[in-house]
């Protein structure tokens, strides 16, 4: 099909776009999966190797993932393919990748939204049944699917606007809510008696709790958090001009992504701790033990639930904006659609996931795809397969087939901006961190108990490269 000839979008400001990588970047990765994998992998020693990954290898695929989408103006499938047909699998996994986090994110994000309204309506009245009122929620087969439906709706509306009056717009609202409401939720947790345990559990290590899977769990953490290895940031670079550092863009955003982390962690565990909670519940850590913090504080409580799900809400909508946007981008690019038929066509596949992942928690049960439920299937493919090759083909594509020259000059924007660490960059993502990426996503993908799974990404991975041709 002949591709669109319609002008390709930009960003309208550095600040907006700052605001919308920062908003893909910053989701419920940080506030609901980042805690509770703190909790189940010893605290301080999964942060520490956590922020080295981040450091090391996070800040160094996001400037690549910046520098290949702005060469080419062309979200994940374009990026690739502009360079050699060849690639095309590894855009197209980025796609699939955003997609397949789709069948599950806004399941959650509905979850957020829903625990907006319970606030209001008496979820803190009965301390001891909050587990039972989540319990029951999410094995409904109503009320999870209605809020994730009008959680997607918010997403069609936003992405449906464009780069500039949807995506950038909201981000540029919804980025500065979210910090001041994460910032009054921490200062209040701090306040309590017995709020430091909570602090030393975060940042003294105990390594002894650390194992193979905590590394995996490390890796997968931030490229999930940081929206790496699924075409996001390709995507979003894409739309940059030419005069924006990446650099720098990328250092600003990873620095916000972690900043809000940190700062969810500190929301949660000097609460939890204060409170004699247990932090290493899994992702009911959310759900359960924090509105169990909140009923045990009293008349504030209340406020504080609304505060904190308010929060958690637009965190999920940020990152969820992105990965819709990745999906949406390839039809406009590649197959000439204009954009509110694409959000349309696309958001309509996504629910359809979605629904499945939501009944899997009840109704649907007993049905399971290589021994999960839909939702963990989605989360498990996605997660430990998909997003670390992603990331591995992408440090391969850059280090090894694209010009250095080139990559040089796309990261100085001519020379005129300063890459002082371009050497020692370059041999990370040339050398070093498809090593890293390759001995983690290996050890991880061999201690994946369904090994049925664990196959059918691997498989389906090859089967993009024999296929993607013809796209």
């Amino acid at each position: 099909m002949e591709k669109s000839l319609v002008k390709r979008e930009n960003w309208g400001s550095r600040i907006g776009f700052i605001m919308a990588a920062a908003g893909s970047a910053v989701g419920l990765g940080n506030i609901w999966r980042f805690p509770y994998l703190l909790g189940e992998n010893g605290g301080a020693a999964f942060l520490l190797i956590y922020l080295a990954f981040v450091v090391f290898i996070g800040v160094s695929i996001m400037i690549a993932e910046f520098a290949v989408g702005r060469k080419s103006s062309r979200a994940a499938v374009g990026a690739y393919k502009s360079h050699s047909q060849n690639w095309t699998f590894a855009g197209v996994l980025g796609v699939l990748s955003a997609f397949f986090i789709m069948g599950f994110y806004p399941v959650v994000g509905g979850w957020s939204a829903a625990y907006v309204a319970k606030s209001f309506t008496g979820l803190l009245s009965n301390p001891e049944a909050i587990g039972d009122v989540f319990g029951g929620f999410i094995t409904g087969s109503t009320q999870p699917l209605v809020w994730m439906l009008i959680f997607m709706l918010f997403n069609v509306v936003i992405v449906a606007k464009g780069i500039a009056g949807g995506i950038e717009k909201a981000g540029k609202i919804l980025m500065p809510v979210l910090f001041g409401l994460l910032v009054l939720i921490a200062v209040r947790s701090l306040t309590l008696p017995g709020a430091a345990a909570g602090l030393s559990y975060m940042f003294k290590p105990d390594f002894s709790a650390v194992t193979g899977q905590t590394f995996l769990a490390a890796l997968g953490q931030a490229f999930f958090s940081l929206s790496l290895g699924m075409g996001c940031m390709i995507t979003y670079g894409s739309y940059l001009n030419k005069k924006e550092d990446l650099v720098s863009n990328a250092t600003l955003v990873t620095g916000m992504d972690l900043g809000v982390a940190l700062l969810a962690g500190i929301a949660m565990f000097p609460a939890i701790f204060a409170f004699g909670m247990e932090p290493a519940v899994g992702p009911g850590l959310v759900f359960v033990v924090i509105p169990s913090v909140f009923a045990a504080m009293g008349g504030i409580g209340m406020l504080l639930s609304i505060i904190f799900f308010v929060a958690l809400t637009v965190a999920a909508l940020t990152s969820s904006v992105s990965l819709m946007e990745v999906a949406v981008a390839y039809f406009i690019d590649e197959r000439g659609m204009e954009r509110k038929k694409a959000v349309y066509s696309v958001s309509s596949a996504m629910a359809v996931l979605c629904v499945l992942s939501s009944l899997s928690m009840g109704a649907m049960s007993g049905v399971t795809v290589f021994g999960v439920g839909f939702f963990d299937f989605f989360d498990i493919l996605t997660d430990k397969i998909f997003l670390a090759i992603g990331g591995l083909l992408l440090a391969i594509f850059v280090g090894w087939f694209l010009d250095k020259e080139e990559l040089k000059q796309e990261l100085t924007n001519g020379g005129t901006v300063k890459f002082a660490l371009f050497e020692a960059w370059y041999t990370l993502i040339k050398y070093v961190i498809p090593v890293a990426i390759a001995i983690v996503a290996v050890a991880g993908i061999r201690s994946i108990a369904q090994t049925g799974l664990m196959i059918f990404g691997v498989l389906m991975i090859l089967a993009l490269g024999v296929f993607s041709k013809k796209l």
